[in-house]
């Protein structure tokens, strides 16, 4: 058990154009992918599902990215089209996961989507154990409409995060963590925290 705390305590986010080759092989990225969806779930609804961007697909969606981005923006140089161009190849591999919670008669769709970030934490922890870095971002285009219909998701459905996945160029700085005083209370008997 000393192995998986110690796991814990040293993962770390690497920014994804700090990510290089190789990226996962098949096999890892069945693991990673098997590994994610292992997370609470009540009901067994599986409110999310993962849509694996790598190799040319990566580009191809970028494509998509970019003609967004252009279509809000008249004035866009070339500079800027390219750079959203590039959004999902800054790593070897990306995989969204996408939330699909649902009102249910029994289980809130709050707790959904909390198991569809577990399912995004589950993939970082799972990169991690594997030997790979990782960075779980959304930015603007998973909020973007107009993106999410063309990557395939349904009306109902939202990114809860795009996990890029690499190899780390150097070892990862570790940032300012909470003070646990800062963020943790004791219920007492008498009712107060």
């Amino acid at each position: 058990m000393p192995d998986a705390l110690q796991l814990l305590k040293t993962r770390r986010s690497v920014k994804p154009m700090e990510l290089s080759g190789p990226g996962p092989s098949r096999e890892d990225i069945d693991t990673l992918l098997a590994i994610a969806s292992r997370v609470p779930d009540h009901g067994k609804l599986a409110p999310w599902r993962f849509i694996v961007f790598e190799g040319e697909a990566r580009l191809a969606a970028g494509e998509i990215i970019a003609a967004a981005f252009a279509a809000d923006r008249a004035d866009a140089t070339a500079d800027q089209l390219d750079f959203e161009r590039k959004r999902l190849s800054r790593a070897p591999l990306v995989i969204a996961v996408v939330s699909r919670a649902a009102p249910h008669v029994k289980i809130p769709v709050w707790e959904q989507e909390l198991s569809a970030g577990a399912a995004a934490m589950n993939l970082v922890l799972a990169a991690h154990a594997l030997g790979y870095a990782a960075s779980w971002i959304t930015e603007w285009y998973a909020y973007d409409r107009r993106v999410l219909d063309k990557l395939g998701l349904a009306a109902n459905e939202r990114i809860a995060g795009f996990v890029h996945i690499g190899r780390a160029g150097k070892p990862p700085e570790d940032r300012d963590r909470p003070k646990l005083e800062s963020i943790v209370t004791h219920f007492s008997a008498a009712g107060s925290a």
